[in-house]
């Protein structure tokens, strides 16, 4: 079937498929030996029942980055049958699942305990926890892959990257095509500044929601099959499989891969609040930023690696991608959760903070949608994300532990950096309004190509 050059190329991509799935068998045996095995009425042996909280975070990190690995192969493989739009969605849904998990589990103690202490501080807790996620995505997500992904092109060419004369004026290009996925996140965005005024999540702000996603994944699924790009290594071996065991492999990389970062990041989370608060850090605030960070972790990693296959494009359509998802799904399905955990229908409430917290994450969406307006997002721009998303977040810390005193609390402080986002963002959406217009035609016709089955080509010219 190969050459002598083609079998050497399986056998190096087979020994790299085994090399990441090892780095993720350490903690799927820990995993199995504490909560599989005993199910069955098999002790489980004490050495691997019992870790330190380290040697926890080291283990499930690990398998973290193998399974992130096996991921990314996967949706690479599964562009050759499948629209890469629709790839990435999969990959982006797997990659922010355990934020899901960690999320869900929050919204189900509030609704389990609701009306005591407990139950309320929960319900604040899930809120925290899905901001913190969505801030952390777009503030360091999108902020630090692009600013890799321009500065690493000295050491390879990225044709995604433009070079332009001045002062951090280099910019990342993004797919004209996920111009469908940008104005859905505006439209998710524009609904999220009104959720706060209802007191809580509830069914309207889930069916509007999650409907808006089913409605995005129905139109990227009619959507035509790209070009397949060059791919090389793992995914380009996969690609040469025939249909049948191309979509197994792919349908089995997805499930172990999503299993395995579904099992590992909830310890991988409470091991680093552990660590965290044995440091002097409170827990809430590990809660809403260390949590989220270790959760968004395989999502990062799988973008890393795209874009150090100069496959920058993709990576960060995948991040837009996990940001539309988180944006719509995580925030309408938290009030189904609660519900069940309440047994019956409620609103998910929470307290003045936590609406800030909704204020000033929808304040940042909004602000990142009108810098990728003109579809692309330079050097300066995603260096103005990463500054008023640490200079907050920094100034929040510093305020809990007493390091600084201001005239306003910690809600006040939200509700300012809430309103420069807004105003850095109408300033863009101004200037940039001929853009705007342009993206707004374009995704029009993306939507009605859909609903019609049209094959021509949709939106206006580039």
């Amino acid at each position: 079937m190969f050459d002598d050059g083609g079998v050497a190329v399986s056998r190096r991509s087979l020994g790299t498929i085994g090399l990441a799935a090892a780095l993720t068998l350490p903690w799927v045996v820990v995993w199995a030996a504490t909560d599989v095995v005993p199910r069955f009425g098999v002790a489980a042996p004490s050495t691997l029942a019992t870790l330190s909280t380290l040697a926890t975070v080291a283990v499930s990190g690990v398998s973290i980055l193998g399974a992130a690995f096996l991921l990314a192969w996967a949706a690479e493989t599964a562009e050759k049958d499948v629209p890469r739009a629709f790839a990435i969605a999969v990959l982006a849904v797997l990659a922010v699942a355990p934020e899901y998990a960690v999320d869900a589990l929050y919204a189900w103690n509030a609704g389990q305990f609701a009306g005591t202490e407990r139950g309320i501080e929960a319900g604040n807790l899930a809120v925290a926890n899905m901001t913190g996620a969505n801030r952390i995505l777009i503030g360091l997500g999108w902020s630090g892959i692009a600013l890799f992904t321009i500065f690493r092109r000295k050491a390879d060419i990225d044709p995604a990257v433009v070079n332009r004369e001045g002062i951090m004026t280099d910019a990342i290009t993004v797919d004209r095509d996920i111009g469908l996925e940008i104005v859905f996140l505006l439209i998710a965005t524009l609904w999220a500044f009104l959720v706060p005024l209802s007191g809580g999540i509830d069914a309207l702000d889930m069916l509007f929601l999650v409907g808006l996603y089913v409605a995005y994944i129905a139109i990227v699924l009619r959507g035509e099959l790209e070009p397949s790009e060059m791919h090389t290594g793992v995914p380009a071996y996969l690609q040469s499989f025939s249909k049948p065991k191309r979509i197994g492999s792919v349908l089995l990389l997805f499930a172990y891969s999503g299993l395995v970062i579904f099992v590992a990041v909830e310890p991988f989370a409470h091991g680093l609040e552990e660590v965290g608060t044995n440091v002097g850090i409170p827990p809430f605030f590990m809660i809403q930023w260390i949590a989220p960070l270790a959760s968004e972790s395989p999502e990062l990693i799988v973008v890393a690696y795209l874009v150090n296959k100069a496959r920058s494009t993709a990576g960060f359509n995948a991040l837009i991608s996990s940001k539309l998802n988180q944006w719509t799904l995580l925030i309408g399905t938290l009030v189904l959760v609660y519900s069940l955990g309440l047994g019956q229908y409620g609103t998910l409430a929470f307290d003045q903070k936590q609406a800030g917290e909704i204020w000033i994450t929808a304040a940042q969406s909004l602000f990142a949608v009108a810098l990728l307006i003109d579809f692309e997002i330079t050097a300066r721009e995603a260096v103005a994300l990463l500054v008023l998303f640490l200079s907050q977040v920094l100034l929040e810390f510093a305020m809990i532990r007493d390091l600084v005193a201001l005239p306003i609390d910690e809600y006040q402080v939200l509700l300012v950096y809430t309103a420069v986002y807004v105003v850095l963002a109408l300033a863009l959406f101004v200037h940039r309004r001929e853009q705007f217009r342009h993206l707004l035609g374009r995704t029009a016709g993306t939507v009605s190509s859909a609903v019609s089955g049209s094959d021509e080509p949709h939106g206006a010219d580039d």
